[in-house]
């Protein structure tokens, strides 16, 4: 069972030594999940115990408030992936302007060195740390000989192709789902609450889940996809459906309020006002389009729902 710890405190004081690693980690993407498997890889190599240390909130979101980027990931949803990659523990270090200001010799030694009594740590090659990012991998192997452990920055590489998160925020502004998924390893999600909206879809015949995502989440570009409707409530355990997703102003209703909807294919007796639920993203489908007519957007519905049928058909 992965030990999940929020704030250093949490860590038990007879805690082992341990293999580290560091990160922010947003969207886990695939050059995250190679860091952390080889920080797992190393700890078992050596006997020991693998750690990975990630921050909540975004650091740029505390040093620099509103220049932040869209997450590609919950907080939730970033634990659950870091605990699936064989990690021993997931300590949560909550970021604030304090934190901020600690200089980088005095963060090893009260969270490395003290705290989770580090052997090895495994970085991505571009990690800074301490105050004004002064801290690099260079200082950081500097410091392990200080603090009796190593220390390895890595390029966030998988299978040859360098992964970066900004690169797949840049994709999904283009809509390009398709690609952002490959660099993620899966597909990407937004999540949020079912929260009513104007019911125009129960009315045209496609009844949609109306998501209240959550702030600064990184949302495909406007479009029509194919994807997946997922939730995990007690009324709907396991739920996973295939969806024809919307984001979007419904510029044939003159709408202004940008809004991702989910209708659950074929599907209109579910109840899912208030349920915390996601869509996964699999492919665009088309444009966001204003029609001339609500008979032609009815016709255009029927044929984005065919086809996203088709894309999540079991086969496909």
């Amino acid at each position: 069972m992965v030990r999940r710890w929020y704030g250093l405190d949490e860590v038990p004081a007879d805690w082992g030594r341990s293999v580290v690693t560091i990160g922010v980690f947003d969207g886990v993407h695939r050059g995250h999940q190679r860091i952390v498997g080889a920080a797992a890889e190393e700890a078992r190599r050596r006997g020991l115990r693998s750690v990975v240390i990630t921050f909540d909130p975004h650091p740029d979101e505390v040093v620099r408030p509103g220049t932040h980027p869209p997450l590609l990931a919950s907080t939730t949803r970033r634990i659950e992936l870091l605990e699936g990659l064989g990690t021993d523990a997931v300590v949560v270090v909550p970021f604030t302007l304090e934190l901020s200001k600690v200089p980088p010799d005095e963060f090893v030694q009260s969270v490395l060195v003290d705290r989770l009594h580090t052997a090895h740590v495994i970085v991505g090659e571009d990690f800074r740390f301490g105050h004004r990012a002064k801290g690099d991998v260079a200082l950081l192997t500097e410091l392990g000989e200080k603090y009796d452990f190593t220390a390895e920055g890595t390029p966030l590489v998988a299978n040859g192709d360098t992964i970066s998160s900004s690169y797949i925020r840049a994709r999904l502004d283009a809509g390009d789902v398709e690609a952002a998924a490959t660099a993620l390893g899966r597909p990407h999600r937004v999540e949020g609450v079912v929260v009513r909206g104007h019911q125009r879809g129960r009315a045209l015949g496609f009844p949609t889940a109306n998501l209240e995502t959550l702030p600064h989440t990184a949302i495909p570009a406007d479009g029509v996809y194919a994807g997946w409707l997922v939730c995990d409530s007690e009324r709907y355990p396991g739920f996973r459906w295939p969806a024809a997703i919307s984001i979007g102003t419904n510029p044939t209703f003159e709408g202004v309020e940008r809004t991702v909807e989910a209708y659950a294919l074929d599907r209109d007796d579910l109840d899912l006002y208030g349920e915390h639920m996601a869509a996964d993203f699999t492919a665009r489908i088309r444009d966001t389009l204003k029609f001339d007519s609500i008979e032609a957007l009815i016709e255009e519905m029927h044929r984005d729902v065919d086809r996203a049928r088709e894309i999540t058909a079991p086969d496909a």
